[in-house]
């Protein structure tokens, strides 16, 4: 993972590979779909993508970095992962771009690989974990199970590459607390990073024939949401980074043409994170006899605290005549401070 100082601002330019060199067909997955990327990039439009983003990217006080994101991208022939490679290269000797994330499956990491990926400015590896349950992996014909999950992030550390590893919810034979087991599991694995999707059924898979047959049901929004919300909690008592909640609005599940049923929302992350901010304010203690409440967060706190449509400033407008949410980079994160009036 690249670090970014703390005037810095962090960037990275996504590049999707869809469905590249994946070997085996799980049964939530159809990633042209779900990246809105129609089929994998040439060279020449792999340079036209970075040179696109670079020219929005201001020079100075930046770290870049460059993500292929969406297939299996260690699973491609080196030769095929060098000429990706090869692109990138000159904007790192010319200091535009400092280094280079990949995605891929855990048993698509040997040590050879990584060698490459090292010699590359490989800085970070996101492994599509998925689950950490054996029965759920192979429910949804992952093709791998959690040792090999494990072998691979050790592999990964020892290398001395930065680790991330994606999970769902709401997998076939998941649970609320199998969910919460998985991200206990990606913390203990020494994970830096982590992203979370639940899952949806895409037209043209196989959890799409499962659902249509009555084999499989997806989590209603609301359910999605509160196992979310209990995984976040994992993930913020420890060092691991949310890089990402929900699955990218692409076109196709945004005009919902790709999307059967299940939880997807273009805000998710939102909605999660109302919920854990609602869920603070409910354990906390108020007084009563106020006339006016004013609630004080750290500025990346701000939006969350008031919630998608306001839904917790709404919820202290039912016992305050005046509710007021204010802006204070002294309060810690995940924390806030209330004066009354």
């Amino acid at each position: 993972m690249v670090k970014a100082g703390r005037d810095q601002k962090h960037f990275t330019i996504p590049v999707f590979i869809p469905g590249a060199a994946c070997p085996f067909q799980c049964i939530f997955c159809d990633q042209k779909k779900i990246s809105g990327a129609s089929g994998i990039p040439s060279q020449d439009e792999v340079n036209e993508i970075l040179r696109r983003h670079l020219q929005t990217i201001p020079f100075e006080n930046v770290i870049v970095e460059v993500g292929f994101f969406g297939g299996t991208f260690t699973g491609l022939r080196p030769e095929q992962q060098q000429r990706f490679f090869d692109v990138v290269q000159p904007y790192i000797r010319n200091g535009r771009i400092k280094s280079i994330r990949v995605s891929t499956r855990p048993d698509f990491i040997t040590p050879e690989i990584l060698s490459l990926l090292r010699k590359n400015f490989v800085g970070t590896i996101e492994l599509g974990a998925q689950s950490m349950d054996d029965e759920v992996l192979f429910l949804s014909s992952r093709g791998h199970d959690s040792a090999d999950t494990e072998r691979a992030s050790g592999l990964i550390l020892e290398a001395g590459f930065s680790l991330g590893l994606q999970m769902m919810v709401g997998l076939p034979g998941d649970t609320a607390e199998k969910a919460v087991e998985t991200a206990q599991r990606i913390v203990a694995l020494k994970a830096t990073e982590t992203r979370i999707y639940p899952v949806v059924v895409i037209s043209g898979t196989k959890l799409e024939q499962m659902y249509v047959s009555g084999q499989y049901r997806p989590l209603e929004l609301d359910e999605a949401i509160r196992r979310t919300k209990d995984v976040v909690k994992v993930f913020e008592s420890s060092a691991v980074t949310i890089l990402r909640i929900g699955l990218h609005p692409s076109e196709e599940l945004v005009n919902r043409t790709a999307l059967v049923a299940g939880p997807f929302h273009p805000s998710f992350r939102e909605l999660v994170m109302t919920e854990r901010w609602n869920e603070r304010f409910l354990s906390g203690t108020f007084r009563d006899h106020a006339d006016q409440i004013k609630i004080h967060v750290n500025p990346a706190d701000f939006n969350n605290a008031i919630g998608y449509s306001g839904k917790n400033r709404k919820f202290f407008e039912t016992r305050y005549r005046q509710v007021n949410f204010y802006s204070d980079p002294e309060i810690p994160q995940k924390s806030y401070h209330v004066d009354y009036c």
